[in-house]
């Protein structure tokens, strides 16, 4: 248990946060602010898992480069670094963490340059094809131009815009209650739905793994139950998972807060943690959990998800940390 300041009320919280976002993707807390805030609620172990970007390894604090491991170590945090990658343009929130990659690789550098210009083709048409529905979002203005949390005026380069900035200014616009209920309106309306080029999650596994790292699924039950293709092909969840499994899948993540996400079904969290496990106990190397922090609270949102919702204890990481720092020693 530890205070929540977000909350104001005392929470469960885990030791080990192994999927949390910065302003590097669609996070709202800098890698430091992360890095502070988790040691001040006394966590012993977070990871950055940045969208389809390599990892930052430095920070510049006061005009100084410093290495950004060494800084977590002072502030009593052990440091993980890893990314995820979003799979499959056709089922939503297929996404693979990966953990401990050789970051310099030139197959992962040529895949961020592939997801940047994918991105940005992508997210311009979505903002078109919500204007031409009766939702405007102009690009330049409301979403490369924004204003922050402290309301001072900013602006994004290309390359950093994600889908959930566009999600962001549709709820601020009143076209949807929040982002996440934005989100699943796009999601759910194949008018809106833009798809962009994403990388296949067989790749995205065979990639993390000829680049020294580690493959894990996060949040299994955002897929759907049942898949639909569009030549009509029906995969279940199950049925998917196996075949990520057969891929080379290292593990899963379990323990995750489902109920403050775009999830469809009705089973708590604990529930869903407790039937992965059983599900696939013995056909992946180990289990993870994580938080999927974004540091919500900064930009308003009630109930935000907070570091350390979803999680693993210290000593299940202990067991798996060769896993995780793979050539990131």
């Amino acid at each position: 248990m530890g205070y929540n300041e977000e909350r104001g009320d005392y929470v469960r919280r885990y030791e080990c946060d192994l999927h949390c976002h910065t302003v590097r993707s669609d996070g709202n807390a800098t890698p430091q602010e992360l890095i502070d805030k988790a040691a001040d609620v006394g966590m012993k172990v977070i990871a950055i898992t940045d969208h389809d970007i390599p990892p930052p390894t430095t920070l510049e604090i006061e005009g100084k480069t410093v290495d950004i491991k060494k800084y977590a170590k002072e502030k009593g945090l052990e440091l993980v670094l890893g990314n995820e990658y979003s799979c499959d343009t056709y089922v939503d929130d297929v996404h693979i963490l990966g953990y401990g990659l050789n970051w310099d690789d030139d197959k992962v550098i040529q895949e961020v340059e592939r997801a940047r210009r994918s991105k940005s083709d992508a997210y311009k048409k979505l903002c078109e094809v919500l204007t031409a529905n009766g939702m405007p979002v102009d690009y330049e203005n409301d979403i490369l131009k924004y204003t922050d949390e402290n309301g001072n005026i900013k602006y994004r380069d290309p390359d950093e815009v994600e889908r959930k900035h566009i999600f962001e200014a549709m709820a601020k616009k009143g076209y949807a209650p929040s982002w996440n209920e934005a989100k699943i309106l796009v999601r759910d309306n194949p008018v809106l739905n833009v798809k962009r080029e994403k990388i296949k999650p067989s790749d995205a596994i065979e990639l993390i793994k000829a680049c020294g790292g580690a493959a894990v699924l996060a949040h299994p039950h955002l897929i759907d139950e049942v898949i639909v293709y569009p030549d009509g092909k029906r995969l279940t969840r199950h049925e998917y998972i196996k075949k990520l499994i057969d891929y080379g899948l290292d593990g899963i993540e379990v323990n995750y807060p489902y109920s403050k996400t775009s999830y469809k079904g009705n089973l708590p969290d604990a529930k869903i943690a407790a039937e992965v496990k059983e599900t696939y106990q013995g056909k992946v190397r180990f289990f993870t959990g994580g938080s999927d922090y974004h540091a919500e609270e900064k930009k308003g949102i009630t109930n935000a998800r907070y570091i350390g919702e979803g999680g693993i204890s210290y000593e299940e990481y202990t067991k798996i940390k060769e896993y995780l720092i793979g050539s990131d020693r």
